[in-house]
């Protein structure tokens, strides 16, 4: 008896939790449909109103990133735009559509900064690398995994020479794929993990030599350059051009992709 109750119990909470998921989930689908009215009838500000409202709930998804950077960019203001565009094209490497809408914002840039020469097989490696999301990556591993278990679970199962061989061609090419795609996703996880990309929101930045505002300028910037976060010192951020140059910002004056 106690048993059954315990169970009832059990299942309600479950259920309760089930049923507040979906009510949230609903919740949050109207809020950003209603924000994507206001982006149709040109209402720029209250749909970043309603947009951000989602973002600093929690919310993350390409198309609350995509449609943010619209409306920044409708709004003039960059810097948000390329940040949010960014952030889109984080999650969905191969949007055509965010890549496009990134290009454009990137002409409105002041800064045209070009980045140092790489080997070309260092750039073929970084395109690698950016192929699929982390997810992606993920699920690939996965597929390589469950494709060299099941050649090992056939092998002891096919009579067949012929069939041994292709079962053991099968494993072994598994293997080679699994070993490939887990090497990429443990450098994608670390990548991620360790090196954080920004994007400067104000309209100029004075970058300094060191963490201080007394310390002499090294260079100027504007909103939309994209700069890599080395080092953090109390408010200041260290940041890295891809030319290359160095230099210190307040941390406010730059956003993480």
């Amino acid at each position: 008896m106690l048993n059954s109750f315990k169970n009832i119990i059990l299942c309600s909470f479950i259920l309760l939790n089930f049923a507040a998921s979906y009510s949230m989930a609903q919740n949050e689908e109207e809020i950003f449909l209603q924000g994507n009215e206001y982006y149709r009838l040109k209402e720029f500000g209250k749909a970043i109103e309603v947009y951000n409202g989602l973002v600093n709930s929690g919310f993350e998804g390409t198309s609350l990133y995509y449609n943010l950077g619209n409306s920044y960019y409708r709004t003039g203001k960059i810097g948000l735009a390329i940040l949010y565009y960014e952030k889109a094209l984080k999650l969905s490497p191969g949007d055509e559509d965010i890549r496009h809408n990134l290009a454009l914002a990137n002409l409105k840039t002041i800064d045209k900064v070009e980045s140092l020469p790489k080997f070309f097989l260092f750039e073929w490696w970084d395109g690698l690398l950016a192929l699929f999301t982390t997810s992606g990556w993920t699920i690939v591993t996965y597929i390589f995994y469950v494709i060299l278990i099941l050649s090992i679970g056939f092998y002891f199962f096919v009579r067949n020479s012929l069939q041994q061989k292709i079962v053991v061609i099968t494993g072994l090419l598994g293997l080679a794929f699994l070993i490939i795609s887990t090497t990429i996703l443990t450098l994608r996880l670390n990548k991620e993990l360790n090196i954080k990309n920004g994007v400067v929101v104000e309209n100029v930045v004075n970058v300094k030599l060191s963490p201080d505002y007394g310390s002499d300028d090294a260079f100027i910037i504007h909103e939309g350059i994209k700069v890599r976060l080395e080092d953090k010192v109390d408010n200041w951020v260290k940041i890295r051009l891809e030319d290359g140059k160095v230099g210190w910002i307040p941390e406010d004056n730059a956003k993480i992709i």
